[in-house]
């Protein structure tokens, strides 16, 4: 299977926001990551539904919408009304994490969930073949532009055990300094879908920048 991108909107440039989307609209982009925070579960507060559904109307690409909140079950319906192809929540903040997988499913949508770097992929042991995605954080959540965690690696490689051995078809996502040096060794360490914010919507050629991680 090739590589998925999905770019991160909180890099983009709100003032141009327009510009942006459409860009990723031309690209051979995958999917567009949304980051949403809220100042409690990490500590940043990034957008919200007046953000996400104005993307919505104009991203062509599926919504991958990764919530960094407390409760995010509290938006399974508003996330599903806007047209979200994958929900992601933390295991971190949901304390029924399988009944909220379940929630989002019954919603229509794909249901992901997030690792924080300090959590071990052994706590999805009991659910991984519940859910569709693992978003594994190389960095700590809350804010763009951090160093890649390099146990993230060794990290990927235990998590690609665990769903080989479980039969689960669950993809494994990576959100954090992926970059030129970083995306090609979480490749080969079996990471399917690469997040990619400042690397992306930073660079003089960022179609170019999309098309280069897609061919790893």
């Amino acid at each position: 299977m090739a590589t998925l991108v999905s770019p991160s909107l909180l890099a983009a440039n709100f003032i141009n926001l327009q510009r942006d989307i459409d860009m990723i609209n031309r690209s051979e982009a995958d999917w567009l990551h949304l980051d949403v925070m809220d100042g409690v579960f990490v500590p940043n507060i990034s957008f919200g539904f007046p953000v996400i559904e104005a993307v919505a109307k104009v991203c062509k690409k599926p919504l991958d919408v990764h919530f960094m909140i407390t409760k995010p079950e509290r938006y399974i319906a508003r996330t599903a009304a806007l047209g979200a192809m994958m929900m992601n929540v933390h295991y971190e903040a949901c304390t029924h994490l399988h009944r909220t997988i379940h929630e989002i499913h019954d919603a229509g949508m794909k249901a992901g969930v997030t690792l924080n770097p300090s959590t071990p992929v052994c706590m999805l042991e009991d659910i991984i073949g519940d859910v569709d995605m693992v978003l594994l954080m190389s960095v700590n959540p809350g804010f763009g532009g951090q160093t890649f965690i390099e146990n993230t690696i060794n990290k990927v490689k235990r998590l690609r055990r665990m769903i080989d051995a479980s039969g689960s078809n669950a993809l494994i996502e990576v959100d954090g300094g992926v970059q030129s040096e970083t995306a090609p060794r979480l490749v080969e360490a079996g990471v399917d879908v690469l997040v990619s914010g400042s690397y992306i919507f930073k660079a003089d050629k960022p179609e170019e920048v999309i098309s280069s991680l897609k061919r790893l």
